[in-house]
């Protein structure tokens, strides 16, 4: 859909990248899975309202961890899954409090961080355990990151902000080429054909 460059990754940084692609005729926005980014789901709701904000659970799962020990790493990771596998929000929230009971003395920031976006935590677990594996994370995204970066890091510095976007723009096209349609796109559409109903063109 297109690639930006910014000095920071801000609220008016997404106000601006939203507001062009709704400008350049993307007309509404169903469900955005981000990771965390300072000003983003605030920027989204400016723009695209109706859209649903979900934070990216591995996402959740590192920044958890990094209050952790390493050698609890394994049992707290193993104790923050019952959350996030849940059924539903209800058995999500009381797996929630089972850690907490469990752990919040020894982690209270864990327990803290999940409570604080719970609201951005849950909203994929409205959806049948297939499709939330399309929701749930920014996986696609940061293994497209990740190949953009293999072809900045060798570069060092560049003459302009020009050269960065001509070499990001070849990158892509190359790596298009092994892209691949998640399987579950097609059951996900038909899912999403009925939640969302007339907001899905048809």
């Amino acid at each position: 859909m297109g690639f930006w460059l910014g000095q920071s990754e801000g609220a008016r940084f997404w106000l601006s990248v939203l507001t062009d692609l709704k400008n350049r005729g993307l007309e509404d926005v169903f469900f955005v899975c981000c990771d965390g980014l300072t000003g983003l789901p605030p920027a989204i709701e400016a723009v695209f309202p109706r859209a649903i904000v979900q934070t990216c659970i591995v996402h959740m799962i590192r920044s958890s961890l990094r209050y952790v020990g390493w050698t609890d790493r394994k049992v707290v990771a193993k104790a923050l899954r019952p959350i996030y596998s849940a059924a539903n929000e209800t058995a999500a929230s009381a797996a929630l409090d089972a850690f907490d009971e469990q752990w919040g003395k020894r982690y209270p920031a864990i327990v803290r961080q999940w409570r604080q976006r719970w609201a951005e935590v849950v909203p994929f677990l409205s959806y049948p355990a297939d499709i939330r594996r399309i929701l749930y994370t920014t996986n696609a995204i940061e293994s497209v990151n990740s190949q953009l970066r293999k072809v900045l890091k060798p570069k060092g510095s560049f003459p302009s902000d020009d050269a960065v976007l001509k070499v990001l723009y070849l990158a892509l096209q190359y790596a298009k080429m092994s892209w691949k349609t998640s399987k579950l796109w097609t059951q996900a559409l038909s899912y999403f054909s009925i939640t969302f109903g007339d907001r899905l063109p048809a």
